[in-house]
């Protein structure tokens, strides 16, 4: 079911993506024909715009669907192959959906003139004056290109600019924890921006270091070198990690815990440590992923006390309403990176994410028990984040 469950949504990205491209195509050539140019170039452009069109749209879902293992690749290749169609990807149908809009709200407000003027009003309209009709091609060229831009931004800056986000839990210990999720380390993921990461990371001294899962995009390649980065962080209870989706998806778990061990960094599937702390001892646990992996709850807190303050590692957040049931203190997740990209002003919009679960991003509360849902590092499909930044979440708890 989860399967058919992501093959469902994938089906319905790509359509609208198939959708937004006929439909730019459809309003470009409109605007091609209404010039005032000659019948040759009309052709010419019109033949430009869709080999374009249909170029941009193949590349970027090649890059999507497709593991990229080359860890290096040239500028050229970056911009060309990897970002400018990741940014027309999402672009195409932020615009698509604007000048759409644009469209139904033109035609509404056409006819509530004709309404307005009733019968006395049918008579012919004059002809409209070429200059209001460039400043209103000027202002539909404006809003068009506008998606654009943002999601080159969003690729460009957005997507790349950590923000630490700092919040207080009650936990009956005193801990100082850094959570990192989702980093999707590939080809929009570079061993650049995890240094830069990890340094972040440092900066902040934790008690605590947790990894919830996600580390690769979509090839193993990656791994070695994004625990690598993640190993220079020493924190003083130490590092510890799970598995998320896409360890499942297109990597070998063999392989993972190998990578892992290698670096040191002790890799909780179902499974906890115990850690004695100067306040008393305390424990962290983790589990497989609620979808992809095998979960085992019970497992996990096998011979814990109750009364032990509990941190449990899930990489999705929907384990919350079962680990308050066994009294877990505080559950870390990530998994929806808040959406990605969301629709709306900034910290009041909308987002996928929203829509598939209750937990997209933020700290839910039951009873004595506390979930926090990171944004994530990292991008997965498309580079873009939009009202969405990356974040490192710095986590202070109290007695």
């Amino acid at each position: 079911m989860p399967g058919m469950h992501f093959a469902a949504i994938r089906l319905i990205v790509i359509s609208v993506a198939v959708l937004a491209q006929v439909y730019l195509f459809v309003r470009i050539r409109q605007a091609i024909k209404s010039s005032q140019r000659s019948r040759r170039f009309k052709s010419f452009a019109t033949v430009l715009v869709a080999v374009a069109i249909a170029l941009l749209f193949a590349a970027n879902r090649y890059v999507m669907l497709n593991p990229i293992s080359r860890v290096d690749s040239p500028l050229t290749e970056k911009i060309g192959l990897f970002y400018l169609p990741a940014v027309w990807g999402i672009g195409s149908i932020l615009s698509a959906l604007v000048l759409c809009l644009t469209q139904c709200l033109a035609g509404l407000g056409r006819k509530a003139i004709r309404i307005f003027r009733g019968p006395a009003g049918q008579s012919a309209s004059p002809p409209m004056n070429p200059g209001r009709r460039h400043f209103l091609q000027a202002g539909v060229g404006v809003l068009a290109a506008a998606p654009f831009m943002l999601s080159g931004y969003g690729a460009a800056y957005a997507g790349k600019n950590f923000v630490v986000r700092e919040l207080t839990f009650p936990f009956g210990r005193s801990l100082r924890v850094v959570q990192i999720t989702d980093i999707h380390c590939g080809i929009y993921m570079r061993t650049k921006e995890l240094r830069r990461l990890a340094d972040q990371v440092i900066a902040l001294k934790p008690d605590l270091f947790v990894l919830t899962g996600d580390y690769i995009s979509n090839s193993m390649v990656f791994l070695p070198g994004c625990v690598e980065e993640m190993s220079r962080v020493h924190a003083r209870y130490g590092t510890f990690a799970t598995l998320g989706n896409h360890e499942h998806w297109y990597g070998k778990i063999g392989e993972i815990k190998e990578v892992f061990s290698q670096y040191h960094i002790p890799l909780l599937i179902n499974t906890h440590r115990l850690i004695r702390s100067e306040h008393g001892p305390f424990a962290v646990a983790g589990i497989d992923d609620l979808h992809s992996g095998q979960p085992d709850l019970d497992a996990a807190l096998s011979g814990l006390d109750s009364d032990t303050p509990t941190i449990l590692l899930s990489h999705r957040p929907e384990i919350f309403p079962l680990a308050a049931e066994h009294n877990v203190r505080l559950t870390l997740a990530g998994h929806y990176h808040g959406g990605q990209i969301k629709l709306g002003l900034p910290g009041a919009g909308i987002s996928l994410a929203d829509l598939l679960t209750p937990y997209p991003e933020g700290p839910y509360r039951i009873a004595a028990s506390n979930l926090y849902v990171s944004r994530g590092i990292g991008t997965t499909f498309t580079p873009v984040r939009l009202n969405v930044p990356p974040e490192i979440t710095l986590l202070n708890l109290t007695v």
